[in-house]
């Protein structure tokens, strides 16, 4: 049974790696989707198991504790993870897997896996875009928007690290990119 991949992708907030993982997954039918696992508060359109797995802070802690999580970081006051057991479940039955994880959590999942993980970051064309894209999705108040801003010089600075970095200036552009890395790792995993 061949091994499975596992497609990390990473960007700074409102770089839209969420939109392009949802376009691989729906291009990729055969990849898995990992779920993370939060603390945040789940937004009215989300739903657990599917979007992320909402937990309470006790319970994320006693993953913590019990070294059940791949990665795991506190972000803006809320905690979010991977959880071991869906990844190792996954590579066990040569599955290839997705994730939509920060940077941090990218760069934990390639320490752990090596061979295994190809990661991809995903930049913004500038600063200005990425603002703009915050704000139009609403969700966060300007103290939230300004604290993920802070982070964005980290971000883009551990982009190095990556296997492969594609910029968001068009969508279809920035997709079909992903698309080709993610392809091609599949049939490397094959061969």
């Amino acid at each position: 049974m061949p091994d499975g991949r596992l497609i990390v992708i990473s960007a700074p907030s409102g770089g839209g790696k969420t939109t392009i993982a949802g376009e691989i997954l729906r291009r990729h039918p055969e990849l898995i989707f990992s779920v993370s696992a939060t603390t945040r508060p789940k937004r009215e359109y989300e739903v657990d198991g599917i979007d992320y797995h909402f937990l309470t802070r006790d319970d994320f802690g006693k993953l913590v504790e019990g070294n059940e999580l791949v990665e795991y970081e506190e972000l803006f006051g809320q905690f979010y993870g991977t959880l071991r057991r869906e990844v190792d479940a996954g590579l066990s039955a040569g599955k290839s897997m997705l994730f939509d994880v920060d940077v941090k959590g990218a760069l934990s999942i390639k320490k752990l896996y090596d061979r295994t993980a190809v990661l991809i970051f995903v930049k913004p064309p500038d600063t200005d875009s990425l603002i703009a894209r915050l704000q139009n999705r609403r969700t966060e108040d300007p103290n939230a928007l300004a604290r993920r801003m802070e982070r964005v010089p980290m971000e883009m600075e551990q982009a190095r690290h990556f296997d492969h970095q594609v910029v968001n200036d068009v969508l279809e552009r920035a997709v079909a990119e992903v698309d080709g890395i993610v392809r091609d790792a599949l049939e490397k995993q094959d061969s």
